[in-house]
């Protein structure tokens, strides 16, 4: 099973404000973080793409071409593209670049998106929000698998004839779907033979077997091999030498992003024992000592028929630079072997 950690590249908020220097040291920092992630032999390393002021990930493919430029092995992703408010095309094009620029290290995880901020930014109505994003896979992945294409669609100028570059240096450029928990998205990623990539940041993993079963069926019926269907796993997570140690440094910054945004989506504050369900044996964090982290994950891989790849999500509840680091180098030389035993 890979191991690796997704990030927002978040921010640190002066009074409700950021700061252009503490933006610069973020960004320093989250680089230096996926250096080191490379260092103690992690798999893979994600970042996301939001539009929000503390959030520093709108521009994902630039942040990986410059951590491509400081590492030698680990795999550089998205996590998640938001398909439906960009030009396929281009972004063919910068993950095409960023997979020269690693030495064919690159893939995309491509999503709908949860925040919904780039909707407007970008002049398209959310009232499109699934058929803009069927249409722009289809035609991404058109762009993936041909040099040269003759596309039309509904949402972009269509295509005659037109050969797109560069082409990456890996025949086929992974491309993962990003899914939460909608049917419909399951079905999609089987019957296109996408690999899959699950977030779940709450509730019990568990309850996702019957739409992974969805995948995979939907994938067979297709025709595509089993051992193309991967199924990967996004969770919040954080790794300590001392389990009650790390939960209790982890919760104050979990409850507060967690409430936060809750507001905005009329979800009710995070509360301490809502927080101890979820890092219970059936809850979707995934946070503790390597060995309790390490047991969970082979436990929803269980329970999920079997995964290929788990992401952390850490970087979203206050936690300093060296603390981050320090998680990292846990689950490179304690929990990836552990898992993988």
């Amino acid at each position: 099973m890979e191991i690796g950690v997704d990030s927002f590249a978040a921010a640190t908020l002066d009074q409700g404000s950021l700061i252009p220097k503490n933006a610069a040291l973020a960004v320093e920092e989250l680089l230096d973080r996926i250096k080191f992630a490379d260092q103690v032999g992690l798999d893979v390393f994600g970042i996301g793409e939001h539009y929000r002021q503390e959030f520093l990930d709108s521009a994902p493919a630039l942040l990986l071409a410059a951590a491509a430029a400081q590492t030698k092995s680990i795999k550089l992703t998205s996590a998640v593209t938001v398909l439906s408010a960009a030009d396929p095309v281009r972004v063919f094009q910068n993950f095409a670049t960023l997979d020269l620029i690693s030495g064919g290290r690159a893939e995309m995880v491509v999503g709908r998106g949860s925040f919904t901020e780039s909707f407007a930014l970008f002049g398209f109505n959310l009232s499109d929000y699934d058929a803009l994003f069927s249409e722009k896979l289809g035609l991404l992945l058109q762009l993936r698998d041909h040099e040269s294409i003759t596309w039309e669609g509904k949402f972009r100028p269509s295509l005659q004839n037109q050969s797109i570059y560069p082409r990456p240096l890996q025949p086929k450029l992974p491309i993962w779907l990003g899914v939460g928990g909608t049917p419909a998205s399951f079905v999609r990623a089987g019957t296109l033979g996408l690999p899959l990539m699950i977030a779940i940041i709450g509730g019990e993993t568990h309850r996702f077997r019957p739409l992974v079963d969805l995948y995979r069926e939907a994938g067979e019926k297709a025709g595509h091999p089993p051992a193309t269907l991967k199924v990967g796993l996004h969770s919040l997570g954080y790794v300590g030498k001392d389990s009650l140690a790390t939960q209790n440094r982890y919760y104050p910054g979990y409850a507060e992003t967690f409430t936060r945004i809750g507001k905005e989506r009329g979800w009710p504050p995070v509360t301490r024992s809502h927080f101890d369900q979820q890092i219970g044996s059936k809850g979707a964090l995934v946070i503790g000592s390597p060995e309790e982290v390490s047991e969970k994950i082979l436990r929803h891989s269980e329970s999920l028929g079997g995964i290929s790849r788990f992401s952390f999500q850490m970087d979203n509840a206050g936690l300093s630079h060296q603390e981050l680091k320090d998680a990292i180098k846990l689950i490179g030389e304690e929990v990836g072997p552990m898992v993988n035993a």
